[in-house]
């Protein structure tokens, strides 16, 4: 049985034509990123890709599923989507999913607001 790291180590090294991409470990699980990016996180053992109004459709029709946590009152759906086992489990079939991740974030980065810089103290 594969340890979480060797799992991701595994997502990662499929994503390579990507650019940089490091799995960084969080709440239990891993974060991906390209360069400084978030455009994924590995949780219970699969992938899961940031999807956005272009894109969510598209991982829904191929049999995705939304990552969900249990919140403090109910169920908290976030933005990113797994794909079924025969996608997620074949490194070029995953590969442009990732990239269609990896948009969607860029996307979404590109809506926020730049943040404001604070004024040192004197």
């Amino acid at each position: 049985m594969s340890s979480k790291r060797e799992i991701a180590d595994k997502i990662v090294s499929c994503l390579m034509p990507l650019g940089p991409v490091r799995a960084r470990g969080m709440f239990g699980g891993f974060g991906l990123f390209h360069e400084d990016l978030m455009f994924g996180l590995i949780a219970y053992d699969r992938p899961y890709f940031k999807v956005d109004d272009e894109t969510k459709a598209r991982f829904e029709a191929a049999g995705g599923k939304p990552f969900v946590y249990d919140g403090k009152t109910k169920p908290i759906e976030m933005s990113y989507w797994n794909l079924p086992d025969e996608i997620s489990d074949d490194p070029e079939a995953l590969l442009p999913w990732a990239e269609l991740g990896l948009e969607a974030a860029r996307r979404a980065r590109a809506k926020k607001p730049a943040k404001k810089r604070r004024k040192a103290r004197a």
